[in-house]
């Protein structure tokens, strides 16, 4: 570390330790933007997780991790020839004034939701399809409500709350309908229409989906718990116990509002 110990590092440092860890660390030379990817997605969940914790020396910590990531792959993109890091932050921030007018221009917007309609509508006319610039790889449920919201912003849309609703009961229909006759492949395919329609009526409910689903798994690990500890207090093993007994103890974590 010498040469390199200082009371308090800046941007540039953070760069040139990048440079320095890219020629001289087995492991970092190693890595590639295909290696990075795993890592990018889970730093990213840390920081929500650091968050909603509300532990801010957690999230001083998850977002430098997640900083490394950009400084990461822009070193492995500079050198290959194709962009460095201040050619990203130069993209970013002509992009921020060129999508705030109403900050840096003339527009007015006195509102978010005007900010977030404005915002919107240029991205649509600087892109060749509606649905372009959503993510692959987001999780399903965020993936189908963002192409859900960007149909919407062109009039591709339920009208009310009645006929999402009704278009739910039909998904449930058909994917019942696969069920009973037993085809594998057109049960996934019923069943993949059934959460997207559910997707649109979180959506008219003004519902986040994956975040009712992440309540609805902390909801379960709470009460699975509460089974657990009933089952170690009574002195038996899971298979001693019937289905109903143990629903009994998770029926009681419910009422406990657990």
């Amino acid at each position: 570390m010498k040469g390199w110990k200082k009371d308090r590092y800046t941007f540039e440092d953070l760069k040139n330790i990048m440079k320095e860890l890219r020629q001289k660390c087995p492991w970092d030379k190693k890595q590639t933007h295909d290696s990075l990817k795993k890592y990018l997605i889970e730093e990213t969940y840390e920081v929500i997780d650091a968050i909603e914790k509300r532990d801010w020396q957690a999230l001083k910590e998850e977002l430098g991790d997640l900083l490394l990531q950009p400084i990461f792959h822009a070193r492995i993109a500079e050198e290959e020839g194709r962009f460095n890091i201040d050619d990203v932050i130069d993209h970013l921030c002509k992009k921020l004034i060129k999508r705030h007018p109403h900050v840096f221009g003339e527009e007015k917007a006195k509102t978010a939701e005007e900010v977030l309609k404005n915002w919107e509508k240029r991205k649509i006319e600087e892109r060749k399809s509606v649905l372009e610039g959503v993510p692959k790889h987001l999780p399903a449920l965020m993936r189908a409500e963002k192409l859900q919201k960007k149909a919407s912003k062109v009039g591709f849309d339920w009208n009310d709350f009645e006929e999402v609703k009704e278009k739910v009961f039909e998904e449930w229909n058909e994917f019942w309908s696969a069920v009973e006759k037993g085809d594998k492949r057109e049960i996934e395919h019923e069943f993949g229409d059934l959460l997207f329609a559910l997707v649109n009526f979180a959506r008219f409910l003004k519902i986040d989906p994956e975040e009712a689903l992440q309540k609805a798994n902390e909801r379960f690990i709470k009460r699975f718990s509460y089974v657990e500890k009933k089952v170690k207090e009574s002195c038996k093993s899971w298979e001693d116990l019937t289905l109903e007994e143990l629903n009994r103890f998770w029926e009681e974590a419910k009422r406990k509002n657990i």
